[in-house]
C-alpha cells in the first residue's frame, strides 16, 4: 500500500483547468455571422497583436496601391530621421489632380508636419520632400523602401515611388498592405497621427490646417486609422483599423468602385471581425500553473510557471481548455527554471499551443536524516530511524575515544 502511495505521488498527472472564453460553460455559443459580401476584388482582415489573418478575398493578388504607398514612406522616414528635423522642399511638378499642401521649392518644414500632411490629406509634395530629406534623392529613398519591405517579409510588394502614382513597379496585395499597416502602427507617432481628424501644421512659411481623408475616422468613434488611396487605375483603396476593449483588427480593401463602397467594405470587415473573434490569453508568462510538493520536505511546495505567453485570436464559438501536466512531487536537487512539465491549450479539443513549465525557484536536495523521516509511513520505519540514530551515536563515541587516545599519546611523548 505504501509503495503504491509513493508511486502515485511521483506519477505525472494531468490537471485540467477548463477556461471557456466568450461562450460560458453550459450556455449557448455565440452565433458567428457569415463573412460580409464585398464590392472590393481584394480584401483581408488581420488581428493586430498577433498579426494573424482571419479572412481574405484574393488577398495575395498583386495590385496597384495608390497613396497607401505612403505607409512605407512614413515608416522609412520615422526610422531614419528625428521628428524635429527640418527638411527643405525640392521642386515638385504635380499633375492637375494630385493632392498637395502647396510647398514651394526651398520651403522648410519639420518632419512631424510633413508626416501629418502626407498621412492625413495624402499630400504628394510632402512625401517627395521627405524622400529627398531622408535619403538625398527619390531613387535612394525608394531603395530603402524596398529593403524595408524585405525586412518585413512583404514578398508580394515592390515600390518604385514614395508618392504612389500609378506605376507597374509599384504594387502590393491586400495581405501585405495589412502587414505594412501593422508595422506602421507600431510607431507611436504614426499611430496617433493616423487617428487624427485634423491637424495644424505650424512649421513652414505659413500655418496650414489639414483634414484626414479617411472619413471612417471622422464618423466612427472606434475606427483609428490607417490610410486611404485612389487613382483611376487602382480604384478606391482603404486600410482601416478599429479598436474595441483592447482588441484591434486591421482590414484592407483594394480596387473598390467608389469611396462609399470602399468605406462600406472596410467597415463591414471590421464589424465582422469583432462579432466573430475574440483574443484569448490562456497562458501568461511567469504565471503559476502548479505547486508540486518537494519530496522529503512535508509542507514544502515549489511554484511552476509558464515560459511564454499564449495569445490567440479565436472564434467566439470555440471552447478553450488548458491541460497542465506536472508531477505531484519533485525530488531535488533541481536548479531554478528546470523544465518539469507543460501546458497545452486546446481549442474544441485540438491542441493549438504547448508551453514548457519550469520551476520558479531551485528545488533543494533531501539529506540522509530527511530521507529516513520520509519513511515514517512505511512498515519498520521506526526501527530504521532508531538504528540510524544509534549508529550515529556509536560513531560519535568512537571518534571521541580516538581523540582522547591521541591526546594521551601526545602528552607521554612530551614528557
Amino acid at each position: 500500500m505504501a509503495t503504491r502511495r509513493r508511486s502515485a505521488r511521483r506519477a505525472l498527472v494531468a490537471l485540467l483547468a477548463a477556461v471557456v472564453l466568450g461562450a460560458g460553460g453550459g450556455t449557448a455559443a455565440a452565433a458567428i455571422p457569415a463573412p460580409p459580401a464585398l464590392s472590393a476584388p481584394s480584401a483581408a482582415v488581420f488581428e493586430a497583436s498577433t498579426g494573424k489573418p482571419l479572412l481574405g478575398r484574393d488577398a495575395g493578388r498583386r495590385r496597384l496601391i495608390a497613396s497607401t504607398t505612403k505607409l512605407m514612406t512614413a515608416l522609412v522616414a520615422v526610422g531614419a530621421v528625428p521628428l524635429d528635423r527640418v527638411c527643405t522642399a525640392p521642386p515638385y511638378s504635380a499633375g492637375p489632380l494630385e493632392t498637395q499642401i502647396g510647398l514651394r521649392a526651398g520651403e522648410r518644414m519639420r518632419v512631424r508636419d510633413l508626416l501629418r500632411a502626407m498621412l492625413l490629406p495624402s499630400a504628394n509634395d510632402a512625401a517627395a520632400t521627405l524622400a529627398v530629406c531622408v535619403a538625398g534623392s527619390r531613387g535612394a529613398f525608394v531603395a530603402r523602401m524596398n529593403a524595408r519591405a524585405r525586412e518585413l517579409g512583404l514578398a508580394h510588394t515592390h515600390f518604385s515611388t514614395p508618392v504612389g502614382l500609378d506605376d507597374r513597379g509599384n504594387y502590393s496585395t491586400a495581405a501585405d498592405l495589412v502587414r505594412l499597416a501593422l508595422a506602421a502602427r507600431g510607431d507611436a507617432f504614426l499611430r496617433r497621427t493616423m487617428d487624427l481628424r485634423r491637424a495644424v501644421l505650424r512649421s513652414g512659411d505659413r500655418v496650414r490646417i489639414v483634414v484626414n481623408r479617411n472619413t471612417l475616422v471622422q464618423r466612427v468613434p472606434w475606427v483609428n486609422g490607417v490610410k486611404t488611396g485612389h487613382t483611376d487605375a487602382a480604384g478606391y483603396i482603404l486600410v482601416a483599423s478599429g479598436t474595441r476593449h483592447d482588441t484591434t483588427f486591421v482590414a484592407a480593401v483594394l480596387g473598390d468602385p467608389s469611396e462609399a463602397a470602399r468605406n462600406a467594405d472596410a467597415l463591414a470587415l471590421l464589424k465582422w471581425a469583432f462579432a466573430s473573434y475574440r483574443v484569448a490569453t490562456p497562458v501568461v508568462r511567469g504565471a503559476v500553473y502548479a505547486r508540486p510538493a518537494v519530496a522529503g520536505r512535508p509542507g514544502d511546495h515549489v511554484a511552476v510557471v509558464a515560459t511564454r505567453d499564449v495569445r490567440e485570436p479565436l472564434r467566439r464559438d470555440v471552447r478553450v481548455r488548458l491541460a497542465v501536466d506536472v508531477p505531484r512531487e519533485l525530488t531535488g536537487p533541481l536548479p531554478r527554471r528546470t523544465v518539469v512539465g507543460r501546458a497545452t491549450v486546446l481549442a474544441n479539443g485540438r491542441a493549438i499551443a504547448r508551453v514548457q513549465l519550469v520551476t520558479r525557484s531551485a528545488v533543494p536536495s533531501v539529506g540522509l536524516l530527511e530521507r529516513a523521516l520520509r519513511r515514517v509511513d512505511g512498515p519498520g520505519s521506526l526501527i530504521a530511524i532508531v538504528a540510524l540514530l544509534g549508529g550515529a551515536a556509536i560513531l560519535l563515541v568512537r571518534a571521541r575515544d580516538v581523540r582522547r587516545r591521541e591526546r594521551r599519546r601526545a602528552d607521554t611523548e612530551a614528557a
